[in-house]
C-alpha cells in the first residue's frame, strides 16, 4: 500500500492511498479522512460509496465532510466505483463498466473476472483500513446515488456490521429502473430472481436487523422519477414495517451541492450511532 496524496485539512490529514487488491485482481485507490482525534487514539469510520463515473476523488473534494468528521471525531472512507487498470473491462457509455461497479460480485463473463466491488467494499477494504490505520470497529455506511444503492444493500445484508446507514438519492429499486437493469444483466445474467439480492426494496422485506434507514431526496432532481423511484422503497419499508426517514428536499437536484447541503446532518447521524 502506498499513499499518493496527504493534505492537511480541519486538523487532520486527507489521504489518498494505492493498493493491490486481491479481491479485484487490479490495483485500487481509496480515500481517507482521519479527523485531529486519530492522533490520540482509534477512532469511528463512516465509508462512503460514491456514484456512477465518480471516483475516490469526487466526495473529498465537493462535499466539504471533513470539516463535520473533525467536529465529531470519526473517521470517511472512500472507495473508488470500479475496479480499474488496462486489463479491466470496460463498455462504452457511462453506466457500464468503469465506474459503474453497482456495489456487487459480477457472476457473468466478462465481468466476474474483476467487478467483485460488494466484496471490496465488506471485506477487503474494512481490513486494510484496521490493520494501516487507528479505527475502532464501529462502523457505518453511506452513499449517492449507484453509492446509495450500496449502502443500503451492504447495511441491509450485514446485519450487526454498521451501526448506522444512510443515503443521498439512492437507486432504491435497480431491479425495476433502466439503470440498475442494464448493469444487473450485464454482471448478474437474465435470471432477476439474482437480482434481488442486491434490490434495497426487496431486501427490507427478509431484513433480520431494522437498521433505521436515512434517505434525502432533492424533489428537482433531474433523475427521480425515471430511476430513483424512492417511493418503492416507502411502499416496502411500510409493508414490511421496517423503519425509514424520507426526506424529499424542495428545489435540490442530483448534484453534489444536494450533498454539500445535507451532508453535516448525515456526519452527525452516523457520530450519534457510531459513539454511542
Amino acid at each position: 500500500m502506498q499513499r499518493i496524496e496527504h493534505r492537511a485539512c480541519f486538523g487532520g490529514w486527507q489521504d489518498v492511498y494505492e493498493h493491490a487488491s486481491a479481491t479485484l485482481g487490479c490495483t485500487m485507490r481509496f480515500a481517507i479522512y482521519l479527523p485531529p482525534q486519530a492522533a490520540d487514539g482509534p477512532v469511528p469510520v463512516l465509508y462512503w460509496l460514491s456514484g456512477l463515473t465518480c471516483t475516490e476523488q469526487n466526495f473529498i473534494t465537493k462535499a466539504g465532510a471533513q470539516r463535520y468528521a473533525a467536529e465529531h471525531g470519526i473517521a470517511i472512507v472512500c472507495p473508488d466505483t470500479s475496479p480499474r487498470g488496462d486489463d479491466v473491462v470496460d463498455a462504452a457509455g457511462y453506466d457500464l463498466g468503469m465506474g459503474a461497479g453497482f456495489y456487487v460480485n459480477a457472476t457473468q463473463a466478462p465481468w466476474s473476472v474483476h467487478y467483485r466491488m460488494y466484496d471490496y467494499v465488506v471485506e477487503e477494504l474494512p481490513a486494510l483500513v484496521a490493520a494501516n490505520f487507528p479505527v475502532t470497529e464501529a462502523r457505518a455506511i453511506s452513499g449517492h446515488s449507484m453509492g446509495g444503492h450500496g449502502a443500503l444493500v451492504i447495511a441491509l445484508r450485514n446485519p450487526g456490521r454498521y451501526r448506522s446507514v444512510s443515503a443521498f438519492a439512492p437507486i432504491v429499486a435497480p431491479s425495476q429502473v433502466p439503470w440498475g437493469q442494464k448493469a444487473f444483466a450485464a454482471y448478474l445474467g437474465d435470471d432477476r430472481a439474482a437480482w434481488q439480492a442486491y434490490d434495497a426494496t426487496a431486501l427490507v422485506a427478509s431484513a433480520s436487523e431494522r437498521l433505521p434507514l436515512l434517505v434525502d431526496q432533492g424533489d428537482a432532481d433531474e433523475f427521480l422519477a425515471a430511476q430513483l423511484r424512492p417511493e418503492l422503497l416507502r411502499e416496502a419499508c411500510a409493508v414490511h414495517g421496517h423503519p425509514l426517514a424520507l426526506r424529499m428536499q424542495p428545489g435540490h437536484d442530483h448534484s453534489y451541492y444536494f450533498i454539500a447541503s445535507s451532508i453535516g446532518e448525515h456526519v452527525a447521524h452516523h457520530a450519534a450511532a457510531l459513539h454511542a
